[in-house]
């Protein structure tokens, strides 16, 4: 699992004492991103500007409270998607991955909306609805347990399983629509899903950490936690590489299904950054953002 870099915490450090010239910087490292993000998901140009402006004065304002779980572009995509979801309610707005969009019908399958478990208060395990301990406790040895199951998964190069995996926690995908998406049959899917979940048990009980005995508010927390921390979304450099076709075929055939038939809007906004930033409308965007954030910022002592 991501924490901040060291990289990160030197803008964070410099950030919390008021230095203006590292806040200018850190919004041009990241608006580029947010802002296609936001753009995937709202229809109006000036309501995704909006969003990206108070996903980074929540930021700044949230400095203090950031305790440094997740790497600093995972924060900044969770406090968009509150922002976008706050600010935009329909159905469309709220799904991660744009297969999400395609298998959405009228069925008795259950949601695959994992937003709605974000901004609902009942008990199917947001990351963000409690601060009880062992709650935390949990959260916290599941991400461990999920990076380590998608590290492996990396090192052995088994990108089959990977997608299969993402396209049932990320997305929440039942078996058959898996099935269908990777033309495999439903037996595979399913054993592929019993040794996955064999291992994150595996892992939690090494921990000495007991969790509840539902089986489905068990795989809606592991659907919050991989879509907080996103473990198999591709770097930035990686996206970079897969636009150049440098990368290894396994992994060039991993980052386009991710891109293009997972269809993730996170790395897709950071595609469309990375092919098509726009310098002289990001500026005006950049200096927009620090005129409403720069007041926020601490004042040397």
């Amino acid at each position: 699992m991501d924490r901040v870099s060291r990289p990160e915490q030197y803008f964070l450090d410099k950030i919390k004492q008021g230095d203006q010239q590292a806040w200018s910087d850190f919004v041009g490292r990241y608006r580029g991103r947010l802002l296609r993000f936001a753009r995937a998901k709202l229809p109006q140009k000036a309501d995704a500007e909006d969003v990206v402006q108070d996903a980074f004065i929540g930021f700044v304002r949230s400095l203090e409270r950031f305790r440094g779980e997740c790497d600093l572009e995972t924060y900044l995509f969770a406090l968009i998607r509150r922002k976008i979801i706050d600010s935009y309610r329909r159905r469309e707005a709220r799904r991660v991955c744009l297969i999400q969009d395609a298998y959405e019908s009228g069925t008795d399958e259950g949601s695959s909306d994992v937003f709605e478990q974000v901004q609902s208060p009942v008990e199917t395990a947001s990351w963000y609805a409690r601060a009880d301990e062992h709650y935390d406790l949990q959260k916290s040895v599941l991400a461990e347990a999920l990076g380590d199951l998608v590290d492996n998964f990396k090192r052995g190069l088994r990108f089959r399983d990977m997608q299969i995996i993402e396209l049932l926690f990320y997305c929440q995908l039942p078996n058959k629509r898996v099935a269908q998406t990777m033309s495999l049959d439903e037996k595979t899917v399913a054993l592929v899903k019993h040794r996955s979940l064999k291992q994150i048990r595996s892992y939690v009980e090494r921990k000495k950490v007991t969790l509840g005995p539902s089986s489905e508010d068990f795989e809606n927390l592991l659907t919050d936690i991989w879509e907080y921390h996103r473990f198999s979304c591709p770097k930035r450099s990686t996206i970079g590489g897969y636009m150049l076709k440098t990368l290894e075929d396994g992994w060039q055939r991993y980052v386009d299904f991710h891109l293009h038939v997972l269809g993730c809007r996170f790395c897709r906004a950071n595609l469309e950054d990375l092919e098509s930033e726009t310098a002289e409308h990001q500026q005006q965007l950049h200096a927009r953002i620090m005129e409403s954030t720069v007041g926020f910022l601490h004042r040397p002592q």
